[in-house]
């Protein structure tokens, strides 16, 4: 489903717009923000599309669409943390992941 697939892609620029700064820091504030707003222009550029094929084709909710979202956020950025950062899982995040795939459940229980 394409909805998903560009929703990957829009979080991995998210994740790496919003944390990616964080291995760089002797580089200048001003440098990293603008730096960010580049990359976060690409993370828009797959995610308004990735919600109007979404809300339009697949008939997603607003509320599915963003619970959708915020799971692929929470992979993304475990994938991310873990390979670029070194911060492996722990079971407390585990447990809060199973929350969050319990709010997907519900979300999409009619």
């Amino acid at each position: 489903m394409w909805t998903i697939v560009l929703l990957i892609i829009s979080n991995a620029f998210m994740t790496l717009a919003w944390y990616g700064h964080l291995k760089y820091k002797q580089t200048p504030l001003l440098t990293v923000i603008f730096a960010s707003w580049g990359i976060a222009l690409l993370e828009y550029v797959f995610q308004v599309p990735a919600n109007r094929l979404g809300e339009v084709r697949y008939h997603f909710s607003l509320v599915q669409l963003k619970v959708i979202q915020e799971c692929i956020t929470l992979v993304v950025f475990s994938v991310i943390a873990y390979f670029m950062f070194q911060q492996a899982p722990r079971w407390n995040h585990a447990v809060a992941y199973l929350l969050v795939v319990a709010a997907v459940y519900f979300a999409f229980r009619q």
